[in-house]
């Protein structure tokens, strides 16, 4: 099967990889991909989405999986499904659900969906009013996409309102910043759940947990995530039929009733209160780097789930997981995430260990290609991902893959997975 995989991180070179590790042959593409990608298939440049949906269709492509938020959120399965494409992720409207904050929380006000208390609004007299009924720490959001760090949480009153003054400005965020919500903060512990939906019904993976703080105990800034785990033992089935049942569920009839039925992934970000779930966001794709930990979890076709959740006919498959645990760790930049750093070679030992060959991997992100060699280019170059039948194994073996790769100003957390261990 010809597939084109849309994006150019570490979560689109892990879903190439599962793909590519099918007992079915396939051909990929990438557009535009990274300097990775291009060993698993063939790397394009054509940003104009319809001359990609035309190269699509001239080339056979029989499935399209959008990675990054950015192009749903563009309409770019709109003009795929226009031309007769087959394409994996949500429609330009139900990309919503991620694209404005604002519209995401008042679907979920609308459908009853556990959520925390909130305003949204433009004026910084109404934010600053609300804030100051709320206990601190205070939550502060931009309403539009700020690539996962448009999240602020504030100490106390004052850093809130300059959080807030300084995104209505347009000064954090730009266009992003200039409507804002202002909501409570849940104390409590936060997961990371996937439903893989095809507008109706839905397949949910094993929750996982994210390291959004560049620095060890859970210090520094928001980063996109500097490694995650899963499966999570702090989810139980009570808890994830509880998930389905007021989240998931009440999430796929509203769509529908907004005449937006939402096929992709609908990655919900959960903070548990007192065994509750409470829905802190949506985005409309795989998190990364979750995804990295989740693909080589599955032991059922990849391709197969994405093809029959872009046709409508997930409830003719069942979707099976390994019963290992998965860990990455992400490798950054020297600079990252404050700036971009000068390009540094990646030198990856070899390997002569069973365990690290059989058991770990590496999924590219940040990175560059120049006759043969593999350059970090800034941000977050690759993540390290190790499987065992325990967390802390794969956790061990995920950090023994990391001591063999290699380049200036390598940055990383050590101690991902903490929580569980």
């Amino acid at each position: 099967m010809k597939i084109l995989i849309l994006g150019s991180g570490g979560r689109e070179y892990s879903i190439a990889r599962a793909i590519s590790n099918e007992e079915e042959e396939h051909e990929l593409f990438f557009q535009p991909g990274n300097g990775a990608t291009s060993a698993l298939g063939t790397n394009l440049n054509i940003k104009d989405y319809n001359d990609l949906a035309e190269f699509a269709k001239t080339n056979a492509i029989k499935l399209t999986i959008v990675g990054p938020e950015a192009p749903l959120v563009d309409g770019v399965v709109d003009i795929f499904k226009s031309k007769g494409l087959t394409i994996f992720g949500p429609s330009k409207e139900a990309a919503q659900l991620e694209g404005s904050k604002v519209y995401m929380k008042n679907f979920l006000a609308k459908y009853n969906i556990p959520t925390a208390r909130y305003i949204e609004t433009s004026s910084i007299e109404d934010a600053f009013k609300f804030t100051d009924t709320l206990t601190a720490p205070i939550v502060v959001k931009a309403d539009g996409l700020c690539g996962g760090k448009g999240v602020i949480i504030a100490q106390n009153h004052d850093e809130a309102k300059v959080a807030i003054s300084e995104m209505l400005s347009g000064k954090s965020f730009g266009d992003a910043g200039l409507k804002v919500i202002v909501e409570e903060f849940l104390d409590g512990y936060e997961l990371s759940m996937f439903a893989v939906c095809d507008g109706e019904d839905y397949i949910l993976l094993p929750a996982a947990q994210d390291h959004k703080r560049l620095l060890n105990n859970d210090e520094g800034p928001n980063t996109g995530g500097m490694g995650a785990y899963a499966p999570t033992p702090l989810v139980d089935e009570e808890l994830y039929q509880k998930v389905k049942d007021r989240i998931i569920r009440p999430t796929l009839d509203g769509m529908q009733k907004e005449g937006a039925p939402f096929e992709g992934v609908l990655f919900i970000g959960i903070m548990v209160v007192n065994g509750e779930p409470i829905t802190l966001e949506f985005n409309v794709r795989f998190g990364d780097p979750e995804c990295e930990i989740l693909m080589p979890l599955m032991t059922s076709s990849v391709s197969d789930m994405f093809l029959k959740a872009s046709t409508n006919r997930l409830s003719e498959i069942k979707v099976e997981f390994s019963k290992q645990y998965a860990v990455g760790v992400v490798m950054a930049s020297a600079n990252y995430p404050y700036s971009s750093s000068t390009p540094a070679e990646i030198i990856v030992d070899e390997s002569h260990h069973e365990e690290i060959n059989d058991f770990t991997h590496i999924s590219y992100a940040g990175v560059s290609e120049e006759d043969g060699v593999l350059y970090a280019d800034g941000g977050r170059v690759l993540v390290c991902v190790g499987l065992g039948d325990s967390i802390k194994q794969a956790r061990d073996r995920a950090y023994m893959r990391c001591g063999q790769v290699h380049f200036a100003g390598k940055k990383l957390r050590t101690d991902i997975a903490y929580q569980a261990l």
